[in-house]
């Protein structure tokens, strides 16, 4: 056989096994589109190859269908809240955060009594039902200083949608007291119900790398599972587009999905990408908005025992969020009266509640204002 022949052959058994490998992956691909369409769970293996393998608008289909199977009724939601950060002293340093303040620096600042009042009127002044209040994980402020707040602010007749798990874990080291008895305590002084911050990716080597002095993925767990307990609803989060690996990413969503499962505590899923900027990982290439619809959609496809997909205007522009309502969101999320964690990080998009209606409506969708747990502003 002539060399000519032998490349021949080689070629045409590389083109056949090829097609062959390609053949297998499109049956595959076709047994995940049937089993999403007839309302089936996917494993996280599947994700991944949905992820890997289908285009853009491969999930934006089939995440628009589970949308559309979970929400019929065709109307977008929102909430009209501020985000007030009580301090930005933290002993955390994520490198990820261009908020936070060292505590020996004098620039650091904890809010006064009064700060958080005028806050809080301005924002029942705007039609707001709730403000979500964060902050650093400050060394120096006690359990009691927290329940003080609460109370404060709880009598200025507002919903309390108030500190992510990490900022729980750090009470509960500083008074030496388990999370159930933090949770109760805070819950007894005026906590309605719990962010979803502070999970970044729920995978331990990350967070290791990323957040080493912040709770682990199980103590992040742990804190959202006791608050559901105590019958308080919670949103959860996801950052992405930094360090992690899509089995990564995976994993996060898995935890959520699987405690879900246990509990149904969750309202919503916030996924929204990294923004490098002014941190200590400003060298990783910011996440685009095709990469943001495509997990976007992938977290809708995946989290099917949970009702609501919020979409992140606050990272991602007005444009961008609208196109989300048709890769799965169902929320346009807050009008962010007030913003500064992703601010610090030079990202600084707003939106006034009636921008905010344009937009859905621009998307052929109704806007409707609601409260944490989604029921809906005047509903009876």
């Amino acid at each position: 056989m002539t060399s000519t022949l032998k490349n021949c052959r080689a070629l045409y058994i590389g083109l056949l096994c090829f097609a062959i490998v390609e053949l297998i992956k499109t049956k595959d691909m076709d047994i995940i589109d049937e089993k999403i369409v007839a309302g089936q769970r996917i494993t996280a293996a599947e994700a991944i190859q949905l992820y890997n393998d289908g285009d853009l608008h491969r999930l934006g289909f089939l995440a628009n269908e589970v949308r559309q199977r979970l929400h019929p009724e065709n109307i977008v939601t929102y909430v009209v809240d501020r985000n007030i950060n009580y301090t930005d002293v933290c002993i955390s340093a994520c490198k990820f955060c261009a908020f936070f303040k060292a505590p020996e620096d004098e620039a650091g600042y904890v809010l006064s009594f009064d700060e958080l009042r005028e806050k809080i009127e301005e924002t029942k002044a705007l039609g707001g039902t709730q403000v979500l209040l964060q902050g650093g994980l400050h060394p120096d402020l006690s359990i009691e200083y927290y329940e003080d707040m609460l109370r404060f602010m709880k009598g200025l007749d507002i919903h309390i949608h108030g500190f992510s798990p990490p900022e729980i874990h750090h009470f509960g080291q500083i008074a030496n007291i388990s999370i159930p008895e933090v949770l109760q305590r805070l819950q007894n002084a005026g906590l309605d119900s719990i962010p979803g911050g502070g999970a970044e990716i729920l995978s331990d080597r990350v967070r290791s790398e990323i957040a080493p002095r912040k709770c682990s993925a199980d103590e992040w767990i742990e804190v959202m599972e006791t608050a559901h307990g105590l019958g308080m609803r919670t949103t959860a989060t996801m950052m992405f587009g930094h360090i992690e690996t899509l089995e990564e990413r995976l994993e996060h969503l898995s935890r959520i999905r699987d405690l879900q499962d246990r509990t149904g505590g969750f309202t919503a899923f916030i996924p929204w990408p990294f923004q490098p900027n002014n941190t200590a990982l400003s060298h990783v290439d910011k996440a685009s908005g095709f990469a943001y619809l495509k997990m976007l959609a992938l977290s809708r496809i995946f989290l099917d025992n949970v009702d609501n997909i919020q979409a992140s205007w606050v990272t991602q522009g007005p444009k961008i969020a609208q196109i989300s309502l048709l890769f799965g969101a169902n929320d346009f999320g807050s009008t962010m009266i007030e913003e500064n964690v992703v601010a610090a990080a030079g990202v600084s998009f707003r939106l006034s509640e009636k921008e905010i209606q344009t937009l859905v409506q621009g998307a052929g969708f109704e806007p409707k204002q609601r409260l944490m747990d989604y029921k809906l502003v005047g509903a009876t």
